[in-house]
């Protein structure tokens, strides 16, 4: 494909604001899916980042809420939390044609499997992304440090585009680390392995990363959780090519010490949270797999109590 893609970025906080403002700042052709004050803000002034490398505004881009969107993408990135995929799908089911390519970038393992089942006729893949960012206000993404890394691959071989090689090459000239993976299963799971991890010991124990950080139980109970999606990928036949106890605590000590999940903050201020698919889903997965995980089970059974 010569001609420029067109891209749809569907949820403009921190995940789809960070790499729709990069793709804008480029010069890609970008349009994001967002809603109330964030997305008047955003047609009204531009979308500003504040990161630690140096703050930017862009403003050459399209935005429009799912009921007013009325254009065509080739590349749709799904960025918002999974308890809103199901709001979401019957948008995809209209928008998305033959030749589009969804990328799903949630935070939940196997999102893209299931959008597929209800997406037949587009290519949706895998995919994951590293990246500390929020809505600060409306128009404002607060980015908590420079890593933005998105990873993103197929899960047959056989539905390999060429195409996902200039969306990796797109996103590389935007400054986003884009990786086109040999094996979105396993580079999903190292993911999972890391925010599953986070928000079962953070949420448990009432913590921010600084306490992660500390020699004691709790860095052990994060230890131990990681160790678990380890044991739970194996069962799944997938083999990792690191240590991801050892992997996922360099992650944790590079975090800023107040640093908490999206879903942490969402449970504070009693809003829906990724509960189910980030903490529980890891227990039903094992049991399905024939495997006990212990420090898993004791947490999930203790936050539903909380419930």
């Amino acid at each position: 494909m010569d001609r420029e893609l067109k891209y749809l970025i569907i949820g403009a906080g921190g995940t789809g604001g960070a790499i729709g403002s990069h793709l804008v700042r480029a010069g890609k052709d970008v349009t994001f899916i967002a809603r109330g004050k964030h997305l008047y803000t955003m047609v009204k002034q531009g979308l500003k980042v504040v990161k630690p490398s140096g703050d930017f505004i862009v403003t050459d881009f399209q935005a429009s809420d799912m009921e007013h969107y009325s254009g065509d993408a080739d590349v749709i990135f799904v960025c918002v939390k999974g308890y809103a995929l199901d709001e979401i799908i019957p948008f995809l089911q209209k928008i998305a044609k033959r030749d589009t390519v969804v990328i799903p970038v949630l935070n939940i393992y196997g999102t893209g499997g299931e959008i597929q089942k209800k997406l037949s006729d587009s290519l949706v893949l895998d995919g994951c992304i590293y990246v500390a960012a929020e809505i600060k206000e409306p128009g404002v993404i607060f980015m908590n440090g420079d890593i933005l890394r998105v990873i993103f691959g197929v899960r047959n071989k056989e539905d390999y585009r060429s195409v996902l090689n200039k969306i990796e090459n797109d996103l590389n000239e935007s400054g986003i680390k884009g990786i086109l993976s040999d094996n979105i299963k396993r580079d999903t799971m190292v993911k999972f392995s890391y925010i599953s991890a986070q928000n079962a010991c953070g949420t448990y124990y009432n913590v921010a990363a600084g306490e992660i950080q500390k020699p004691g139980e709790i860095r052990d109970c994060f230890a131990s959780l990681v160790h678990e999606i380890e044991i739970l990928g194996e069962a799944m036949n997938i083999k990792f090519e690191e240590d991801l106890v050892e992997r996922n605590l360099r992650l944790i000590d590079s975090l800023s010490s107040n640093m908490t999940t999206s879903m942490q903050r969402d449970i504070r201020d009693g809003n829906k949270s990724e509960i189910k698919g980030l903490v529980y889903s890891v227990v039903n997965m094992a049991e399905h797999y024939g495997v006990d995980l212990p420090v898993f089970k004791k947490i999930t059974n203790e936050l539903k109590k909380r419930e």
